[in-house]
């Protein structure tokens, strides 16, 4: 390409977009906001945590692209901006710096404790980018970082409290759901670009199996009984007949809108 110029403004700024990794980083960031306003943080309070986790969730999607460019470029990955020059390195890498200012910054407004809580989240999010996407241990830092987003939450309130353990390990397990759900629909594309984590080591029929599996035991965790069963099984089921598509992920949406709904119902987000 002759230079940034040649590309049209639209087209950078939705590369720029693109690369961040909008719809994961918009689910995480969501259900941070609807922790904080169920843990009672109030509107500065969910502001700064939401504002919080948008940047961090910002900066580990622009560096997962930006780590990986070179190497989607030579798999001829067309769902990836950097790849496609839609949108330049330095950009992207510019960007990545102000994503972890701004990210550092709301984060230590929430607190010493809740501060570091979230950073180490985060970080596990840049491990994850950096090298263990492409080994067996891929779940290990979304299972440590779902865990650790209720208590970026709780430790900001007064008193500071870590959640409940039946909280931790939801988010655990909805972290591990998360992982498989959304390396599914790029599975043989990872695979072409030499990117060999636990989904793309199980194949794509166990990975389904799993991301559903684990996140309907998240909700069962939080609610016990045949009520969650009655309505996170059904996709549940028909994703390990036909695991392909979105339906693996939408159903992990499913089973973990149901599982934030009993957490906040139920007021189990602080520990006793």
């Amino acid at each position: 390409m002759s230079g940034a110029a040649a590309v049209p403004r639209g087209r950078r700024i939705g590369g720029l977009v693109r690369a961040c990794h909008p719809v994961p980083a918009a689910a995480v960031t969501g259900l941070a906001a609807a922790m904080a306003i169920g843990a009672g943080r109030g509107p500065a309070g969910t502001l700064l945590t939401t504002g919080a986790v948008a940047a961090g969730q910002l900066s580990i999607g622009w560096s997962n692209d930006l780590i990986d460019r070179q190497r989607d470029a030579a798999a001829g990955r067309t769902d990836k901006p950097l790849a496609l020059d839609d949108v330049t390195a330095p950009r992207v890498r510019a960007a990545t710096g102000w994503a972890v200012a701004a990210c550092v910054l709301l984060s230590a407004a929430c607190g010493t404790a809740a501060a570091t809580v979230h950073l180490a989240a985060v970080a596990t999010g840049w491990a994850y980018n950096l090298r263990l996407k492409a080994g067996p241990w891929s779940w290990l830092p979304y299972a440590a970082a779902f865990a650790l987003l209720p208590a970026f939450v709780t430790l900001a309130l007064p008193g500071r409290p870590w959640p409940a353990a039946t909280v931790l390990g939801a988010g655990a397990l909805l972290g591990v759901a998360a992982h498989f759900a959304n390396v599914l629909p790029d599975l043989t594309a990872d695979r072409a670009a030499g990117i060999r984590g636990l989904p793309q080591r199980l194949g794509l029929r166990a990975s389904a199996a799993l991301a559903v599996l684990a996140a309907t035991a998240a909700a069962l965790l939080l609610a016990p009984g045949w009520p969650v069963l009655a309505v996170t099984a059904p996709p549940a089921a028909a994703t390990l007949l036909a695991p392909r598509g979105r339906l693996p992920f939408l159903a992990v949406i499913l089973a973990t809108a149901v599982a934030l709904g009993l957490l906040l119902t139920h007021g189990g987000l602080r520990g006793g």
